[in-house]
Order: C-alpha cells, then structure tokens, then sequence
C-alpha cells in the first residue's frame, strides 16, 4: 500500500472522528440546554417529580406521602428525573444528529430503510412509556395499594419509586420495539415471516416468560407487558412484508 493511500485512509478515519464528535457535541449541548430550562426555569425539578409520582400518589390513602430516607435524595431524585425527561424531550434532536452522521454513507435504498426504522422506533418507544405511565401504573398501583393489609401504613420511598418507574418504562419502552425487530430481520433476511408465525405460540410462552422476569410479581402487571408484546408481534408481521417490497435494492427488484 503507497503512501498517498495510507494518508488517505488516516485522514478519511480521522475526518470521521470529528464528525462524530461534533455530533455528539450537539446532541449533548441541546440535551443539556433542556435539563438547564426544566430544572431552573420552567416547570422546576419538584413539579416534574410530583408530576411522575401522580399515578402512586392518586393510589395512596388520602393524606399519605412518600418519604426520602436519603440526606441528599429529595434534591438529586428530581434532578434525576429531570434528565431523563430532558432526554424524552431531546430524542428527536439526538436522533436527527444520529441520522446526519450515517446518512452520507447510504445508498438511496438504504436510506429508505433507515429512516423509517429511526421514526418508527422512536415513537414506539415514547408510546411504550406513555402507555405505561398513563394505563399500567394506575391499575397496578391501585391494586398493590387494595390488596395491601390495613394494618399497613403504605409509604413508598421517593428513590425505589424511581427505580421502579425507571425499569417499567424501559420495559414497556423495548417492548414496543417488538415490530421494528421483527421487520429487520426479515428484511435482513435472517429469518422469514413464515418462520416466525411458525415460532408464534414459543413467542407467547417467551412473552409471558419475560414479563414475568421484568415486571413485579402480581398478575396484572404481567399482562399489562405480556398482551402487548403478543400483539406487537403480530403487528411485525403484518408490516415485514410491505416494508421489505418498499426498501428493496434495484438489483433485488429485478
């Protein structure tokens, strides 16, 4: 290899780095500006967090709280909280950066094929979090909170509040995802649609399996992940084929 190629190589890959240290950069500039405006501006880090806690809260005795038992916790919970929504709300930013770094280097079909996979499941995501604030967490909160003795005083604790909202969401979050899975492999061509509906009833057991796994163990948190899932899958199914005619290669259309 001549010198010339050598150099090219190098400055190629390091233009590269730049690129994507720029990017980076401003994905975490505009992720940072947000938290910056919802922690000290508006709406503030406490409203965020009593914003979170509402499903919990609407389950609890009239009068109840939660509690910290943490000396630094009331102020870094919400502050974590806060990061977390700055990100939700930044994600279409991040994304766009994500897709300005790659784009280059794409075909027109590829194109095709990546951008609809980013869109896609991004809002699949959000609408996983969002059903689960919005439907699962009332119903399984009320429940845990009736099926409580009475002999209980129920006062969750502000940070296990988090942890448990923080993997909930992410599980329903993924789980969402289930459609995009399914279409990339049948579009990369690892596996056929006629293969996963032949998988079909081991993906309802595995659904079960896993929402028994991430979610806690009472029955209605299980089916609140599981049912979903099932159906998502089916979703993927119906979707893999058309999306696999509308991102085919010339070559492959032929």
């Amino acid at each position: 290899m001549s010198d010339d190629t050598t150099n090219t190589i190098k400055e190629s890959f390091i233009s590269h780095l730049i690129e994507l240290r720029t990017r980076l950069v401003r994905a975490s500039v505009v992720v940072l500006l947000i938290f910056i405006m919802l922690f000290a501006i508006w709406p503030g880090a406490a409203v965020i967090y009593d914003w979170l806690a509402q499903p919990m809260m609407a389950a609890l005795p009239e009068g109840s709280k939660m509690i910290a038992t943490g000396v630094i916790t009331p102020f870094m919970v919400p502050m974590k909280v806060t990061m977390m929504v700055a990100f939700l709300v930044s994600l279409p930013w991040v994304l766009y950066q994500t897709w300005a770094f790659v784009a280059p280097a794409l075909y027109l079909h590829e194109k095709r094929l990546i951008a609809p996979l980013v869109i896609s499941s991004s809002v699949l995501f959000i609408l996983g979090v969002a059903f689960c604030y919005f439907f699962v967490f009332g119903t399984v909160f009320k429940f845990i909170n009736d099926f409580a003795p009475k002999s209980i005083s129920v006062a969750p604790d502000i940070e296990n509040y988090l942890d448990f909202v923080f993997t909930m969401c992410l599980a329903f979050g993924i789980t969402f995802e289930v459609p995009v899975v399914v279409v990339v492999l049948v579009r990369m061509e690892l596996v056929t649609v006629e293969k996963l509906k032949a998988i079909r009833s081991y993906v309802i057991v595995g659904a079960f399996v896993v929402a028994a796994v991430v979610t806690p163990p009472d029955i209605m948190s299980q089916l609140f992940l599981a049912i979903p899932l099932c159906l998502l899958y089916e979703v993927g199914l119906l979707i893999a084929p058309l999306f696999v005619k509308m991102t085919k290669a010339p070559e492959e259309s032929v």
